[in-house]
């Protein structure tokens, strides 16, 4: 993964201003003096420019004294006082002690659990640097705290020296092993090339000069004119570093067998063509087969020991024009299998290629067996489903012998900047930090540093000691104070504006001109401040409106609901109070909420609720209204006093009436229809209100009788009554069916009758039916010869308990057969599944992508 920096294009800085009046009575700054400028003063002034480590250096000594450092595997500030840990192998990157030794015995592990699933040494683990990736074992982890140079353990915070440093003399061997030592005070980053002056030579050796010691090597831009490879021309190229190129002068040359001349480059002049030998061999019978070659042939190579094509008969003395036989014996040589032996007889030439003796092989995978030809292999069709290196997929090879490659898919995970996805291949553990370095630097591009991805909305930018040359845009430029660079928009102007506005105050408010805008490639986090009240205008408009405070009443103008508003704002507000006012109905009051006077109040829709004169239970049938209500025309029901009719009235009529009135319109005169209290008898009065009178004077004949009602009498009520008095019994309580009954006492004929009666009653009574006694001596027969029958029926012959074990044996094992034959109906129906779904998932993923 290779790390990329994101640069921010700086704006152009704003020409200086017009107004001479403001140059010449504004105070120039105080210019601080630049410190890095004078410590690399030495190394950039004769080379005229910077090297790579040099800014880098500068970059890691500005983000330091910003307070910007920045870990990359927590993205956390790293503190003066944090123990640190830097890479001094390419990156020179920092990181918190915590962080790295977490992030290496992490990396370790994953490498040592990777070896030993490969079956590779796990005692050989490393980790890398989060940044630069470069490896280190798992000895150098790192376990203390040391200054940049490593001499200092725990260096202890100075705030005059640079933090994590020693403040010492670097004193590390610079790059390309000169010989000389870092001359800086301990700092980040790699060490600059050397300064020190040198005597050195060019790349060609042709010039002399005196250089730095970092840059000693340089070309002199004359013609190199070294000696190339084919030591017959020269180089013409211009001196430079490295081997000279090949020559490509042109010239005409012959192959090594002398027979065919080509025009080439000097570089290509060794050739060989495609002609052959041709030239007999020392055996005068026999011509040298071999291609274009220089020297001799060589001997014949069918002279001296021959053997048969299969190598198991020798002839010797034989000459090598002559065909050796065969043997005619097996071939046996070894098949390109290297299991079996060629199985003809002894022949010349090649045996053949794919052995076809049948054997039994076994997939890779170990799940299926067959008898194949032996040059075959046998491949299942069953996918792997073991989890491979990254723990997150499924290996889905086809007939996977164990060693599941590493995983091809992306991890395209969110990396911790939240800004990246991780590019790396499907992975364990944390994923690697987000490689790409965000520059950070201030408004006019002097002072800037490098921050991690994802945390430069955290970082402020660099502090700029030199002037800020934008002009300002508000009216008081000319007295304004000046301020120095800066990222972001200029400061507000502060003065106070103090113009009066038409309606007699004056803007109390600061400048409210407009400022310039910010760099629109970086954006500092906005600051929790105050709202200022003043909106923003262009150069030369108004002020904004009066902010002024003023009391104002509300639209409908209560009592008691003024508001405080802005002067400006000429805005009528409601207090959210009902209106009140009386609606032209005259009964009610508006119920809406407060509104202007000049609108209308709502329509009153309500009911009259006036009481109605004379009153009356009923309610007016028209909506509210301001005059009087019409006269109440409702029918209404009364019955008479007694209860025997109901008189129908207008309700003015009768309400009209008097109350000696309404008991005579009630009336019905006829006689009284309600029972007396003390008997059964009818009012004898005309209908009248209230009790009926002298209840207990009621003069209706009542007819008395004794207790067996033999006897009887009439008497008068008001006797009868008196009767009950007397005995301590109330009339009241005595049913319509036995009033009077039991007044009189029986005589003689009475008791004769109720004897009669008695014995009437005693002849009526019902004769109870005599029980039958069961007959006990047939039931007894009937259970014993049923128990006789049941003994005789459980006698069973040998034959018959035979047969029944041989009937249960014969049901458990065909119960056995059938569990049997559904276990494996089971099994191989799972078997089936698998491969049915593979299949779906093959064919799915050809239709996802139909071009693999």
């Amino acid at each position: 993964m290779t790390s990329t920096t994101v640069h921010h294009h700086q704006p152009p800085p704003s020409p200086p201003s017009s107004d001479s009046d403001s140059d010449s009575t504004s105070p120039k700054p105080h210019h601080h003096t630049d410190f890095s400028t004078t410590i690399f003063h030495s190394y950039t002034t004769l080379n005229h420019h910077h090297s790579p480590d040099l800014i880098k250096i500068q970059s890691f000594l500005t983000s330091s004294r910003s307070n910007a450092l920045s870990c990359l595997i927590c993205l956390e500030r790293i503190r003066p006082s944090d123990p640190t840990w830097s890479c001094s192998s390419r990156c020179f990157a920092i990181f918190h002690l915590l962080c790295i030794q977490s992030w290496a015995r992490q990396s370790s592990d994953l490498s040592t659990l990777r070896a030993s699933t490969r079956g590779a040494d796990p005692s050989i683990s490393t980790w890398n640097c989060p940044k630069c990736r470069i490896e280190f074992p798992k000895t150098l982890i790192p376990k203390t705290y040391y200054c940049f140079c490593k001499k200092v353990e725990n260096p202890v915070h100075d705030p005059w020296v640079l933090p994590h440093s020693c403040g010492e003399l670097c004193n590390r061997s610079l790059k390309y092993d000169c010989g000389h030592k870092c001359l800086l005070l301990c700092h980040p980053g790699p060490c600059p090339a050397c300064p020190k002056l040198v005597k050195a030579r060019c790349f060609c050796g042709g010039l002399e000069d005196v250089k730095r010691c970092g840059f000693k090597e340089f070309s002199c831009g004359k013609t190199c004119s070294r000696l190339l490879n084919c030591n017959v021309h020269c180089c013409g190229e211009i001196c430079h570093d490295g081997a000279c190129p090949p020559c490509r002068v042109k010239g005409v040359y012959s192959c090594r067998c002398g027979k065919v001349e080509v025009e080439k480059e000097c570089c290509e002049r060794e050739f060989r063509c495609e002609v052959e030998c041709g030239k007999m061999l020392g055996c005068g019978k026999h011509l040298c087969g071999k291609g274009c070659h220089e020297g001799g042939c060589g001997d014949c190579p069918l002279q001296g020991r021959r053997t048969c094509p299969c190598g198991k008969r020798v002839y010797e003395g034989m000459g090598c024009d002559v065909v050796v036989p065969s043997c005619g014996g097996t071939c046996d040589k070894k098949l390109q299998c290297g299991i079996h032996r060629c199985p003809e007889r002894c022949h010349r030439g090649i045996c053949v290629e794919t052995c076809r003796i049948v054997v039994t092989k076994f997939c890779k995978c170990g799940s299926l067996k067959k008898q194949v030809p032996c040059y075959q292999d046998v491949v299942c069709e069953r996918k792997c489903q073991r989890v491979r290196d990254c723990g997150r997929h499924a290996c889905k090879r086809k007939c996977c012998d164990g060693d599941c490659p590493p995983c091809s898919e992306i991890c395209d995970k969110k990396l911790r900047c939240k800004n990246h996805k991780c590019p790396s291949p499907c992975h364990r553990g944390a994923c690697a930090p987000c490689p790409v370095m965000v520059t950070i630097s201030c408004f006019c591009g002097e002072t800037h540093f490098e921050v991690p991805c994802g945390t430069e909305k955290e970082q402020k930018p660099p502090k700029c000691s030199k002037r800020c040359n934008i002009t300002p845009l508000c009216r008081h430029k000319s007295i304004i104070k000046p301020h120095k660079c800066h990222y972001g928009a200029c400061p507000p102007c502060r003065l106070v504006c103090d113009e009066e506005y038409p309606c007699g105050h004056k803007c109390k408010l600061r400048c409210h001109g407009p400022i310039p805008p910010p760099n629109p490639e970086f954006t500092l986090r906005p600051k929790k401040k105050k709202q200022n009240l003043y909106i923003d205008s262009t150069p030369g408009s108004a002020c904004p409106p009066c902010p002024e405070l003023v009391w104002r009443p509300c639209v409908g103008e209560h009592i008691g609901a003024e508001r405080m508003m802005v002067c400006s704002n000429k805005a009528r507000f409601s207090c959210d109070n009902y209106c009140g006012n009386l609606l032209p109905c005259g009964n009610h009051f508006c119920t809406k909420t407060c509104h202007d006077l000049k609108i209308q109040c709502e329509e009153c829709n309500l009911p009259c609720q006036r009481e109605r004169k004379p009153s009356c239970p009923h309610s007016c049938p028209l909506p509210c209204h301001p005059e009087e209500c019409p006269p109440c025309k409702v029918l209404i029901k009364r019955s008479c006093h007694c209860g025997a009719m109901v008189h129908v009235f207008e309700c003015l009529y009768y309400n009209s009436l008097s109350e000696k009135e309404q008991i005579a319109a009630r009336s019905c005169g006829g006689p009284c229809h309600r029972k007396l209290p003390n008997c059964t008898h009818l009012c004898p009065e005309t209908c009248h209100v209230g009790e009926c009178p002298s209840p207990d004077k009621c003069s209706k004949k009542v007819v008395v009788r004794c207790k067996c009602q033999t006897v009887k009498k009439d008497w008068p009520c008001h006797q009868v009554q008196a009767a009950y008095h007397s005995s301590g019994r109330d009339p009241k309580d005595i049913t319509k069916n036995q009033f009077g009954i039991g007044l009189l006492s029986c005589n003689s004929d009475c008791k004769s009758k109720v004897k009669s009666d008695d014995s009437d009653l005693h002849l009526r009574k019902s004769v109870v039916p005599e029980k039958k006694e069961p007959d006990v001596e047939n039931h007894v027969r009937k259970r014993k010869r049923r128990k006789d029958k049941v003994q005789h029926n459980h006698q069973v012959s040998a034959f018959q308990k035979i047969m029944g074990i041989l009937r249960k044996i014969l049901l458990f094992v065909i119960i056995l057969m059938s569990l049997i034959t559904m276990a494996y109906i089971g099994y191989k129906g799972l078997l089936w599944l698998n491969d049915w779904m593979n299949e779906m998932e093959i064919q799915r993923q050809r239709k996802r992508y139909p071009r693999i």
